[in-house]
């Protein structure tokens, strides 16, 4: 949008989605609080007769630097070191339109398994989208976790990291865009990097040298990509069943 103070992005929506832009606004402004990756400035939200609206910074696009990646990398294991005593957030917030529940707990495997897990499978049966033998074996892994899955302190995540929620500013830098923050499982994140053909080895070579993951990884890439699976099959149908069917199948049967 071009005013008379600037360039501007804008987002509009239906007023209904109020609530969608304030908690996006409230996540870019805890990200931007660590100074650690870059994300666009938040200049307003609210309500324009029936529509709500998001008023951001607007960036102009600019090429990769060489060190791109590993400077990526480097930068979300900074942002992972931002920590709190509970996991969870002080707001509820969206992962695409789908409500995300943060309430804190003080046991992240509990939050991972009710607030992320269990939330969206049962939001999947309830819709008719996930057999009740496919959610019966999400129960039946439940119980496994605490022996797969480290235990960690909690860590600020974007929490929607995939290759469409960021851009290249300008100074050739990574900025963070639609993010669905919360503090979890910092490999929550780096799993959800993966899913859809993943980011460059710098990425993850930079990443692992700043802070360092515990053995074993790569095993349990699956288990922590049954959420945003479940979120796919919630948005997007049962055509994303097969890969959480895969995953069931790997640690249950």
């Amino acid at each position: 949008m071009l005013t008379d103070a600037g360039v501007f992005f804008v987002k509009w929506n239906v007023q209904q989605l109020a609530g969608m832009f304030e908690a996006e606004a409230r996540g870019l402004q805890c990200l931007q609080s660590t100074q650690t990756l870059p994300t666009p400035l938040v200049w307003g939200y609210g309500q324009k007769q029936d529509q709500a609206y998001l008023m951001l910074e607007f960036i102009e696009t600019g090429y990769p630097a060489p060190d791109f990646w590993a400077n990526f990398g480097t930068g979300l294991a900074a942002l992972h070191r931002h920590s709190q005593t509970t996991f969870g957030l002080d707001f509820d917030n969206y992962i695409g339109a789908l409500p995300q529940q943060n309430t804190p707990h003080t046991e992240g495997l509990t939050f991972f398994i009710e607030k992320r897990l269990r939330a969206q499978a049962g939001r999947a049966m309830y819709e008719g989208l996930l057999p009740l033998a496919l959610y019966q074996k999400f129960t039946a892994l439940y119980d496994k976790l605490a022996d797969i899955l480290p235990r960690e302190p909690p860590a600020l995540l974007h929490g929607d990291l995939w290759s469409g929620n960021f851009l290249v500013n300008p100074q050739g830098q990574a900025l963070l865009i639609d993010p669905a923050v919360y503090y979890g499982f910092r490999e929550a994140e780096l799993a959800f990097t993966r899913l859809f053909g993943g980011f460059e080895p710098a990425f993850y070579e930079a990443y692992a040298e700043a802070f360092p993951l515990e053995p074993g990884f790569e095993e349990r890439i699956d288990i922590y990509n049954l959420y945003p699976l479940l979120v796919h099959v919630n948005l997007f149908g049962s055509g994303y069943l097969s890969g959480i069917e895969r995953t069931l199948k790997k640690f249950v049967d």
